[in-house]
């Protein structure tokens, strides 16, 4: 197991791109950039990091008063940052809307499901082209996604129309 703070590198491949696709980047594998962190703006980082400890599995390094620093046994980061209880996070502006997480197997993706329908007031599980996914609501009220089997796993052919279109 890798340290927390050192990035480990993943046993998985990502899914084959589509035809007449070429890899972009120059890395050995000519992947490009992986995602390593996400921020994410709260009403209470102290509340969410309870629940991104158990959600994802992640520990904490680092907590201030405003902000927490969850990191997984993988080296993904999550950063929590108050915002205060009147925060809002409107739906349909510029930034990030949604974090898909990939479960690790499908006993994790139900244990997900059991976080998530424990510590959730609303909670949908819907099925894809050879996946399933769970959406739920952190504390700040935030979707929160998890899939099974990941993108590496079964590839994305489609866009999800629930979010996008």
């Amino acid at each position: 197991m890798a340290h927390p703070h050192e990035a480990a590198s993943s046993s998985r491949r990502p899914a084959p791109l589509p035809d007449g696709s070429d890899p972009t980047g120059t890395g050995p594998d000519g992947y490009g950039p992986r995602l390593a962190s996400v921020v994410l703006f709260v009403h209470d980082h102290d509340e969410s990091a309870d629940f991104y400890q158990e959600l994802l599995k992640m520990e904490l390094t680092v907590r201030t008063t405003t902000a927490a620093l969850l990191v997984s046994q993988g080296g993904f980061q999550v950063y929590l940052r108050t915002v205060g209880p009147k925060a809002m996070h409107p739906v349909g502006h510029v930034g990030a809307q949604y974090v898909i997480w990939t479960a690790d197997g499908p006993d994790d993706f139900q244990r997900c499901e059991r976080v998530l329908r424990a510590r959730s007031d609303r909670v949908d599980t819907r099925q894809g082209d050879g996946f399933t996914l769970i959406e739920g609501r952190d504390p700040s009220g935030l979707p929160v996604l998890v899939a099974h089997p990941g993108p590496d796993e079964v590839a994305r052919l489609e866009i999800i129309a629930r979010y996008y279109v």
